[in-house]
């Protein structure tokens, strides 16, 4: 498996991103363990509250612990899902909300001061199956994937995944459709990639955290939905790849828009931030959609998960240390989130990142959103 460059974003100029602050008087080459230190002796350090996004959980959970060790700066975290994230930023209690869900035009204008997006790592949703006489992978196109999850392909031996899966063993059983129940980030992203491929979908049910599943049983988050699939032969369902990966259960391969069947690993996840990152004009919104992305090897349904930031309303203090905080994960963060199933950021993507925080700087008040 070929892996992703990991960006370099260990430079003075990160640290005056947000805030606007010059780098004048600080040593870069001691890392950040000395920036840190810099601003403990400043009396300017502060403990930091976030919230949000559940996917992310496991990754920010060893990166706020490994850099308190180092620094000394607490990064408290609730993972209370990617909507709970967003309402805690929108009325002003946490310090950094987590969203795997972008905010919408009308949820930023309800905000009191400018909320930036700031992607920090890459994942994706897998479609795992249980058909235990398959002895490869199960293939899948997103029409037929479309298909399924409207009612309209019910058994594993239809034309058009037999089509797909030439000489494959597949049942004559129904396939047994496995959803989320709650609303979820993960649903968000499923559902915006069958809106991507599906007319049919697209006009409804549409994409969401939460909408009307035509077909289908639920299970409670991404560990509901794995424990549906492991006990019920002939199921399907979409779940986290870290948590496929973590319950041993299998992954479909998936027609790319290059033609291409893909499987969600680290390359392929990085491949669609590459393709549709690479070539567009810097901006000061990163809430891009990487679902059935271009170029041959991108895995099809892929997200960013972001860090909401609102510098004019928590001050330049803990703007400071939150800067500090993602030079870290981003750079040298990027080992632990590859140890464990997530993907960094490539470079062309770290370099959007980059952009995008030093226009914030440019222009202390970004204009809202058209409402």
């Amino acid at each position: 498996m070929r892996s992703p460059r990991r960006p370099v974003l260990a430079t003075c100029t990160l640290l005056t991103l947000l805030i606007g602050a010059a780098c004048g008087g600080r040593e870069t080459g001691a890392g950040v363990g000395a920036t840190a230190t810099a601003s403990a002796s400043d009396g300017a350090r502060v403990d930091l509250t976030g919230a949000g996004a559940t996917f992310p959980y496991p990754l920010y959970s060893r990166w706020f612990n490994d850099y308190a060790q180092r620094t000394n700066v607490r990064i408290n975290y609730q993972s209370i899902g990617s909507g709970g994230g967003i309402r805690q930023m929108l009325v002003g209690t946490v310090d950094f909300g987590a969203t795997d869900v972008p905010m919408s035009d009308q949820e930023l204008a309800q905000a009191t001061a400018p909320i930036i997006h700031v992607p920090t790592v890459l994942g994706a949703v897998a479609i795992t199956y249980n058909l235990p006489a398959l002895t490869k992978p199960l293939q899948l196109s997103g029409d037929v994937l479309a298909d399924i999850f409207l009612g309209r392909i019910t058994k594993w031996n239809d034309a058009r995944i037999a089509a797909l899966n030439v000489g494959a063993p597949l049942p004559a059983s129904d396939i047994l459709v496995v959803h989320r129940a709650d609303g979820s980030g993960t649903s968000y992203i499923f559902t915006d990639y069958l809106a991507a491929v599906s007319p049919t979908w697209s006009k409804g049910p549409g994409k969401g955290k939460d909408v009307r599943w035509p077909v289908g049983i639920g299970g409670k988050g991404n560990e509901g939905v794995a424990g549906q699939v492991k006990q019920m032969v002939g199921s399907l369902g979409y779940l986290e790849v870290v948590y496929a990966r973590q319950n041993h259960l299998p992954v479909a391969h998936l027609r790319n828009l290059a033609g291409r069947f893909v499987s969600p690993m680290a390359f392929e996840i990085a491949s669609a931030a590459t393709s549709t990152m690479n070539g567009t004009v810097s901006s000061t919104d990163l809430r891009r959609s990487l679902v059935n992305a271009p170029g041959d090897q991108a895995y099809p349904i892929v997200s960013f998960t972001w860090m909401l930031i609102a510098p004019q309303r928590i001050g330049p203090v803990k703007s400071r240390q939150l800067v500090e905080f993602l030079r870290w994960a981003l750079g040298d963060g990027g080992d632990m989130a590859g140890a464990l199933g997530y993907v960094a950021l490539p470079t062309v993507t770290a370099t959007q990142v980059l952009s995008l925080l030093e226009s914030m700087a440019a222009a202390p008040t970004p204009p809202r959103p058209a409402r």
